[in-house]
């Protein structure tokens, strides 16, 4: 099945290119972008290009849709959006996002958010779509509630791989249509 591009007023989300490799490590390696999030920060290109090989051959073998946010006019890589934990029935996905800090605050994430949605439910025929955040994430909490997310499950305290204590919550949405 060929990759779902998708188009916003402002942005494409498109697949993940070998030429991204700048934009993915200024994602990966960034500590504001990272703070909420259970990953190491990466430290090389090498790293950065490994993801993205990791990433496609997920897309291809149907584990998850990754895709990578550029705005139309430019067609640089700004940040992501993702669809992945698809069950294998294909009833319920959880979402994750992340953008550069330059482009936050702007609505682009909105954009984006609102056509995977759109994307995930109708398209795919997704039933259900998980949030997991940090309670710290105000931004991103406050995100997925403009866009109809209630907080399903508290899962507290948790200690990630590299030992850091998370503190994690759900959210959820329904597609009621």
């Amino acid at each position: 099945m060929p990759f779902p591009q998708l188009e916003s007023k402002r942005l494409i989300l498109r697949q993940l290119k070998v030429s991204d490799l700048n934009e993915i490590f200024s994602i990966r390696s960034n500590a504001e972008i990272s703070e909420f999030l259970d990953r190491p920060l990466a430290k090389t290109l090498d790293e950065a290009g490994k993801f993205i090989t990791k990433i496609n051959k997920g897309i291809k073998n149907n584990e998850w849709i990754y895709w990578a946010l550029a705005p139309k006019h430019e067609n640089k890589l700004i940040g992501t959006i993702c669809l992945w934990k698809i069950l294998e029935n294909k009833n319920q996905a959880e979402i994750g996002f992340e953008l550069l800090p330059e482009y936050q605050g702007k609505g682009l994430m909105q954009e984006a958010l609102s056509e995977v949605l759109e994307y995930g439910f109708n398209t795919m025929g997704l039933n259900k779509i998980d949030g997991e955040v940090d309670p710290r994430n105000i931004k991103s909490i406050r995100l997925m509630l403009k866009n109809g997310f209630v907080k399903t499950i508290d899962l507290g305290h948790n200690k990630s791989e590299e030992g850091k204590i998370l503190n994690t919550v759900v959210f959820t949405l329904l597609n009621v249509k």
